[in-house]
């Protein structure tokens, strides 16, 4: 394979705030390293633009850390091209951490073959894989503990994880109250993906709609987003209310110490619970989140669009996209 170039985004600087183009540089015409014993060549073919990415940059990263001078880290997908691993075939898809790039070299060990039968390559990164529908699942279900009947508020409805965790409670029989940016995803949440209502951030009062939608209070809040949202969310739970810490976008950007919430008292007052967590602490129920997403997937019950940035160089302008709100659905970048 040492006729194909590599084409790569190399981390130059840690970002304060919102990442800009000064902290990247583009390497192009590396030489494609060919597999030694126990790895696979894989052509990445789609990458997860996730929030995750935004800790990867911090020092003190809570996850993996990048490190300047190497290869963004990125969870991708892509088809194998050769193999050293007698596990892995010419020709079959595989799952990991491919990094930022048009190719990667790496350990069988550090990847996964994915059915394609199930769902294209790409829905691996988003309704069926581990940054977007398993942790809308595991957050809706497993932690957040759904029932039938729930009032639920989803805050980054229309995002990747927001848009499925909306759907799996719909699914399961709840009242759905998405929190989005702007019209157009209030319309695609309300509309393509069936929630009962949608409060837009940017243009409505968020406290006051809530207490117009919402007199009974919150049974369930799925929050992606944090600050001044979890505030106003918090006046209006319920009691016994399940409050689900799954992101915070609005505070990855800020610099030293981020916003917490003010009316944390809510929680005990109304006898609430506030729970988070991360996927990797729930490995054992990934397999089971995959098969009902799936099977919700191939029923058209669950709805899935997909935002694709197509090339290597524009992985910054990606990347920022998480934050300025000009994606919807689950965003990633094709090499």
């Amino acid at each position: 394979m040492s006729e194909l170039r590599n084409r790569r985004m190399v981390l130059a600087r840690r970002p304060e705030g919102v990442p800009g183009d000064e902290c990247w540089t583009l390497v192009e015409g590396d030489p494609v390293r060919d597999p030694g014993p126990g790895e696979v060549l894989v052509r990445v073919e789609y990458l997860s633009i996730d929030p995750a990415m935004r800790a990867y940059l911090d020092e003190d990263s809570y996850s993996h850390r990048a490190e300047i001078g190497r290869t963004m880290l990125g969870l991708g997908v892509g088809r194998v091209l050769a193999s050293g691993d007698p596990d892995f075939e010419i020709g079959e898809h595989v799952v990991g951490p491919l990094g930022v790039q048009s190719h990667a070299t790496r350990k069988g060990l550090s990847l996964q073959k994915i059915d394609t039968r199930l769902a294209p390559p790409s829905a691996h990164l988003g309704v069926l894989g581990v940054s977007a529908g398993v942790t809308a699942w595991v957050g809706m279900v497993a932690v957040g503990k759904l029932r039938k009947g729930d009032t639920v508020v989803v805050s980054g409805a229309a995002g990747a994880v927001g848009s499925i965790a909306g759907q799996i409670a719909r699914i399961g029989g709840a009242r759905v109250i998405g929190i989005a940016g702007g019209p157009a995803k209030v319309a695609y949440t309300t509309g393509e993906l069936g929630f009962d209502a949608c409060i837009d951030y940017k243009g409505e009062d968020v406290h006051a709609r809530l207490g117009e939608l919402l007199p009974d209070g919150v049974d369930l809040f799925f929050d992606n987003v944090g600050g001044a949202i979890l505030d106003d969310v918090l006046d209006h739970i319920a009691s016994e209310a399940r409050i689900v810490i799954c992101g915070a976008i609005s505070q990855y950007n800020r610099r030293g110490a981020v916003h917490g919430p003010t009316r944390y008292l809510r929680i005990a007052e109304r006898n609430a619970t506030l729970r988070g967590f991360t996927i990797q602490h729930h490995a054992r129920r990934h397999a089971e989140a995959v098969r009902h997403l799936a099977g919700w997937l191939d029923s058209g019950a669950l709805r899935v669009r997909e935002h694709v940035v197509r090339g290597v160089e524009r992985y910054p302008e990606a990347l920022r996209m998480l934050f300025d709100g000009s994606h919807t659905g689950k965003l990633l970048l094709a090499p």
